[in-house]
């Protein structure tokens, strides 16, 4: 089945299939290939607005070398379908083992096709497999955990966000502190090799709000009753630009702060840490930080299926409403781009519905991640250790069905 579907994802990208909407390879062919080329020449794209990434993306970019019989194009698919085989090895691998589940492997097979050719379009399924890898390490190797972590924060910053819910002690040490120490060689490595690596904080800093963000619904349906703002190409996509969008985006962005506040709060009240609460809480706090965030592009939910694939590679997760809700949000992903993405673009009723289901499907599993981290790490541990109000028998001869019913 994996096979049969990622043969279907290569005919899409390769054009042999012609998926409906805008071509989601062009962006290889016109800035990723543009990118490696200004790279190759020793320094980062420090006058293109749409390099937004940490300096190890540059890694990435320049992937395609490794394959010089290849064109860029073909050499990046073919490394985007090594890193989809090498996320699912590692499922495959763990789930097969004592006290794990295949489940985790079926989630991955089913949402990467899901979400159609952007899933190979996009350097993402790389640091979506370094991600899955840091996860599956943790329980054995925290200091393995932290170094992922630490590479994949350098590739796109969101992998720093597994190290929420470390256990407390020796594991947090460990992990915390290997992620430190390779995240500041690497920042040395890096700011050493070519000049501009840390141009993408400007850019990323005076983005706006993207047509398909939680935010970006206001203006959608204000579109409806006059609001004079514009739909413009702007900082590398689609955006709002016009009247309140600065106060909506501000808005975002304090969303995003008060999901670290949670995050923090729930880490200082957690009082048990169980084999699956590292998943569990990288795949809560990166479900926060993308439905805060002021964009959520489509590429955004491979981060999240990778990790409620990992999630449900433990038995004992009860992650699994959050998860296929992330699955059925994969799956209306497609069609809100590229399919039908023009509707999103034009606000009309289509497109509006498709923002709606898909974005409430990401609120939906958000809040039940949360609820299901907290139940599990606080509330019940809580509730275990609270002694209990039940009075003992008065008198021990006491028949033994009374005692029962007592709780003695």
């Amino acid at each position: 089945m994996w096979a049969l579907t990622r043969v279907l994802l290569l005919l899409c990208v390769f054009r042999v299939i012609v998926v409906p909407g805008p071509d989601v390879t062009t962006d290889i062919e016109v800035i990723y290939q543009e990118w490696s080329q200004v790279l190759k020449a020793g320094t980062y794209p420090l006058d293109d607005v749409t390099w937004q990434y940490p300096p190890g993306a540059a890694l990435a970019i320049l992937s395609p070398g490794l394959l010089p019989f290849l064109d860029y194009s073909s050499a990046f698919f073919l490394l985007a379908f090594a890193a989809d085989a090498l996320v699912f090895g590692l499922l495959l691998y763990t789930g097969r083992r004592r006290g794990r589940s295949l489940r985790g492997a079926w989630l991955w097979i089913a949402a990467v096709p899901l979400l159609g050719p952007t899933a190979y379009a996009r350097y993402d399924l790389m640091v979506t497999a370094v991600a899955v890898a840091a996860l599956l390490a943790a329980l054995r190797r925290p200091s393995v955990l932290g170094a992922l972590a630490a590479f994949g924060a350098m590739l796109k910053v969101w992998p720093a966000l597994l190290l929420a819910g470390t256990p407390r002690g020796r594991a947090t040490l460990r992990s915390w502190s290997a992620a430190a120490g390779v995240g500041v060689a690497l920042l040395l490595v890096f700011s050493a090799w070519m000049p501009g690596g840390f141009a993408f904080l400007t850019f990323q800093r005076d983005r706006g709000t993207e047509v398909e963000s939680l935010g970006a619904l206001v203006f959608h349906v204000a579109r409806h009753f006059g609001w004079e703002g514009q739909v413009l190409l702007n900082y590398g996509s689609v955006e709002f630009l016009g009247p309140w969008v600065p106060q909506v985006s501000t808005a975002a962005m304090a969303l995003t702060a008060a999901a670290f506040g949670w995050l923090l709060v729930w880490r200082l009240r957690a009082r048990a840490f169980s084999s699956t609460t590292v998943a569990d809480a990288a795949f809560t706090a990166v479900l926060l930080f993308t439905v805060t965030s002021r964009v959520i592009s489509p590429q955004y939910m491979i981060w999240l299926v990778g990790l409620a694939a990992v999630c449900l590679v433990y038995r004992s997760s009860a992650m699994r409403r959050p998860a296929y809700l992330v699955l059925a949000a994969t799956a209306v992903t497609q069609f809100e781009f590229p399919v039908w993405f023009s509707h999103v673009v034009d606000s009309d009723p289509l497109g509006l519905l498709l923002l709606l289901v898909r974005n409430g499907l990401l609120v939906w599993a958000s809040v039940a991640a949360c609820r299901v981290l907290w139940r599990q790490t606080v509330t019940a541990p809580r509730t275990a250790a609270a002694p209990s109000t039940v009075p003992a028998p008065a008198r021990t001869g006491q028949p033994a069905r009374d005692r029962t019913l007592l709780g003695s």
